[in-house]
C-alpha cells in the first residue's frame, strides 16, 4: 500500500484535534487502552463521553488551556492506504510547528468553522499550502450540527473559500460539510446533508492520487557521510539511481558511473527517492558531507546569489544586511540578507513592496548571498532541494523557512 501524508490546518478551536481524534476513533485505530485514558481524562475535568481531541493533544499545557502547541503525529491505515498524521496548531505564536507539519505533506486538510468563515489564520494556513506546493488540499467545513447542517451556511463558507483560491495557486480542492464532534462526513456520509453528494473525508483520503506527487526525474543524492574512497551514503532527495548510470560529482564537477547499489544493507540495481542509500563509484571521488551526486546531463544551479520566499518566525524583524546561518539538506554555510523585495499582507494578498523589515510571521520574498555556492533547483521543480532554513548564529533557533523561486 501507498503512504499519504497530511497535516491539519486551521484557526484555533475550529476542530482540528477534536477530527484526528474522530478519525482515528472512527477507524479503530485507537486502542483499548488509549480508550480508557481518554474517559479517565474527560472524566476528570467533568466532560460527559470521551473528549477526543486529547488523543493528539498529548501536553498537559495542550489540554489544560484546550488548543495544540506541538506538531503531533499519529501513524494509521485501512485496507487502502496508510497514512502519516500531522496535527499543527493553529494558534498564531506556533507558526513554525505548523510550518514543519506542512512542509512533508501531500495534502492538507483546512478546518473552517461554518459560523466564522474564513478568518485571517485560516487564509494564512491556505497560503502556505500554496506556497509549500501542497498538492492536494481538503476543506473541512467544520460544526455544522451547530447551524443545523444547514445548506446556506456551508455554501457561504464555500463562496469564500472559492473566492480567496482563486488568488493562489491551490488546483485540486474537495470541500466537505462535516461535524467532527459527532463524526458526521468523516468516515461514513452523514444523513443529516442530503444536500451533499461527495465523499466523507476517509474515502477521500483514501483515493486522491498521490502516486505522481514525488519528483522521480531530476536524481539528487545530497552526501550524508563518506564510507571510503568511492562510496558514499545519503538519502535520495529525488529521482532515482541505477547500477550503470553516468554521474556528476558536484560541486567538483568529476564525472563517473555507478558500480553498485546498497539499500539496507542489500545489494540492489535501482534505488528510488526517498530511499537512502549507498552508492559505489567505479573510481575514487572527492564527495564530502553536504556535496551532491547527481546525473550528468540533468543537474541542479550552482549559485551563491539565492532569490527565496520566507516564512519568517524569528523573535526580531528581519533586515536587510542580517547574517544567518543557511542549512541545505546535508550541507551548510553563512548567508546574509542583501535585500527585501515584499511581503504579504494576509487580508488582501497584496504585496507590500521594499518593506523596511519582516516581522514575526510574516510571509515575503527575499534576497540572499551565501558564502559557498549551493545546489539550488526551484522549489516548484524540486521541493527537496528547493527549500532551505535559516538559523540564528547566537541563540541557534531556527528563525525561518525558505524555497528557492
Amino acid at each position: 500500500m501507498d503512504l499519504l501524508r497530511l497535516a491539519t490546518a486551521g484557526n484555533v478551536d475550529d476542530g482540528k484535534s477534536t477530527l484526528i481524534g474522530r478519525l482515528l476513533h472512527d477507524c479503530r485505530a485507537l486502542l483499548d487502552d488509549q480508550l480508557d485514558s481518554l474517559r479517565r481524562e474527560s472524566r476528570g475535568r467533568g466532560e460527559e463521553g470521551i473528549n477526543l481531541a486529547f488523543a493528539t493533544d498529548g501536553l498537559r499545557a495542550e489540554r489544560a488551556q484546550n488548543i495544540t502547541i506541538d506538531v503531533a503525529y499519529r501513524y494509521f491505515s485501512t485496507e487502502k492506504r496508510r497514512f502519516i498524521l500531522a496535527d499543527c496548531p493553529g494558534h498564531l505564536g506556533y507558526l513554525p510547528n505548523m510550518v514543519t507539519g506542512l512542509s512533508t505533506a501531500n495534502l492538507a486538510v483546512v478546518l473552517v468553522d461554518v459560523r466564522h468563515g474564513l478568518v485571517e489564520q485560516t487564509r494564512r494556513h491556505c497560503f502556505l499550502a500554496s506556497l509549500f506546493r501542497i498538492p492536494h488540499l481538503v476543506l473541512c467545513v467544520n460544526k455544522m450540527d451547530l447551524v443545523g447542517f444547514a445548506q446556506g451556511a456551508f455554501s457561504e463558507v464555500r463562496g469564500q473559500f472559492e473566492s480567496f483560491s482563486s488568488k493562489v495557486a491551490i488546483h485540486d480542492v474537495a470541500i466537505i460539510p462535516m461535524s467532527a464532534r459527532l463524526g458526521d462526513n468523516v468516515v461514513k456520509r452523514s444523513v443529516a446533508t442530503p444536500w451533499y453528494q461527495g465523499p466523507p473525508l476517509l474515502r477521500h483520503l483514501e483515493e486522491v492520487h498521490i502516486a505522481s506527487d514525488i519528483n522521480q526525474v531530476d536524481c539528487r543524492l545530497p552526501v550524508q557521510i563518506s564510507l571510503g574512497p568511492r562510496t558514499w551514503a545519503g538519502r535520495l532527495a529525488s529521482g532515482h539511481l541505477r547500477v550503470g548510470d553516468e554521474v556528476m560529482l558536484l560541486p567538483g564537477g568529476a564525472c563517473a558511473v555507478v558500480a553498485g547499489l546498497t539499500v539496507a544493507g542489500r545489494a540492489v540495481a535501482e534505488a528510488r527517492a526517498p530511499l537512502s542509500v549507498a552508492v559505489e563509484l567505479d573510481r575514487d571521488g572527492n564527495l564530502q558531507r553536504g556535496d551532491m551526486l547527481v546525473r550528468v546531463h540533468n543537474r541542479p544551479d550552482l549559485r551563491d546569489d539565492v532569490d527565496a520566499m520566507v516564512c519568517w518566525f524569528g523573535r526580531e524583524p528581519l533586515g536587510a544586511g542580517r547574517a544567518l546561518r543557511l542549512l541545505h539538506g546535508t550541507s551548510q554555510t553563512r548567508a546574509t540578507v542583501s535585500r527585501l523585495d515584499y511581503r504579504f499582507d494576509m487580508q488582501t494578498l497584496s504585496r507590500q513592496a521594499n518593506p523596511p523589515a519582516l516581522s514575526p510571521n510574516d510571509i515575503g520574498r527575499i534576497q540572499l548571498h551565501a558564502d559557498q555556492p549551493l545546489c539550488l533547483d526551484r522549489y516548484q521543480d524540486n521541493h527537496a532541494t528547493g527549500s532551505f532554513v535559516l538559523v540564528d548564529e547566537a541563540s541557534n533557533d531556527t528563525v525561518a523557512a525558505c524555497l528557492v523561486r
